[in-house]
């Protein structure tokens, strides 16, 4: 099968297209014939090296998402599984390929009418922003800014903190492009990328979700009013400065809050229900999925040069 690996950490020309073998499931798992693979942020500091202390290698097969047909299914796998649309959750990679391997506990049937890119789309971003506004405790009422709103996460997050009753939505993005855009999903206000930019805006935030961390993250904890939360769902900008938690003990009387969040401290009986529930949102248009660009399988240096470049707006997907 045709699959995209990481030959050489840096650029995105360090990314090869080659055949390997066509996999066979395990116990407990299923083989998903790929008609979608969604490339996030994450595949882009895999692929940069940034993140080789985790294990990542060189030979390594980015992409964690993918939808498309079961076709085939390991022991103990129900065979009715076979033939089903589903979205899958490849894990820290394996999904740019023509045929993808995903634990049974991590896909999720689509409804008839959401496309394979749809689901790429919301997929692993939406359940990220959803349970990271819930990490942050968001509750009707708060005034949110989602900094680096632009992306997946971004763009979802938007939308469900003003359907759940937001009293702000605040955004940083690199454009008034941009900024109109996120407008239309749900924003109030748009703010550069150093969070100015609007002379009304509240003086603080309840919740700050973060998805960029890097040099910028502690000017953040400024943003934000007595009790408020930060909570960082991403790193694409790097890691924060050292001496982050000075400013976050400099701010001790105002008791905010500072965390990270990771799906992988979600059950996968909640990220199951929780997909599925936003597929079916996005099938009967109650949620709106942002998709930049879509590109064949042997353009995936294309895609990463495009998340590189800060050019892409929602997400963008590969197909075989």
């Amino acid at each position: 099968m045709k699959a995209i690996v990481i030959q050489a950490y840096g650029g995105p020309e360090g990314l090869a297209v080659v055949e390997l073998p066509a996999p066979e499931p395990a116990a407990g798992q299923v083989v998903i014939a790929t008609e979608a693979i969604g490339v996030g942020g994450v595949d882009t500091l895999i692929r940069s090296g940034a993140l080789a202390a985790y294990g990542f290698t060189e030979g390594h097969v980015p992409g964690s998402e993918v939808a498309g047909t079961v076709h085939a299914v390991g022991a103990g796998v129900d065979p009715a599984w076979t033939g089903r649309r589903v979205w899958g959750f490849t894990g820290t990679g394996g999904g740019c390929v023509e045929r993808a391997v995903a634990s049974v506990e991590d896909i999720v049937e689509l409804p008839a009418d959401l496309s394979a890119v749809d689901a790429v789309s919301i997929g692993s971003a939406g359940a990220v922003a959803h349970f990271g506004l819930a990490h942050a405790r968001f509750a009707p009422g708060d005034a949110v800014l989602v900094r680096g709103a632009a992306g997946g996460i971004g763009v979802l997050a938007v939308q469900l903190a003003a359907r759940g009753g937001a009293s702000e939505v605040a955004v940083t993005t690199s454009s008034p492009a941009r900024g109109e855009r996120l407008r239309g999903l749900g924003a109030t206000r748009v703010l550069d990328r150093s969070g100015e930019g609007d002379a009304g805006a509240p003086a603080g935030y309840d919740v700050v979700l973060d998805i960029v961390a890097g040099d910028g993250l502690p000017s953040f904890l400024d943003r934000l009013r007595p009790g408020g939360r930060l909570v960082a769902v991403g790193a694409v900008g790097g890691q924060p400065p050292a001496d982050f938690g000075m400013r976050l003990m400099a701010a001790f009387r105002s008791s905010l809050s500072f965390a990270t969040f990771s799906l992988d401290t979600v059950a996968p009986a909640d990220r199951r229900a929780l997909r599925a529930a936003q597929f079916a949102a996005a099938a009967r248009g109650a949620l709106t999925t942002v998709v930049h660009q879509v590109l064949p399988l042997d353009q995936a240096a294309r895609a990463h040069r495009a998340m590189d470049d800060g050019e892409v707006f929602g997400r963008m997907v590969l197909m075989p």
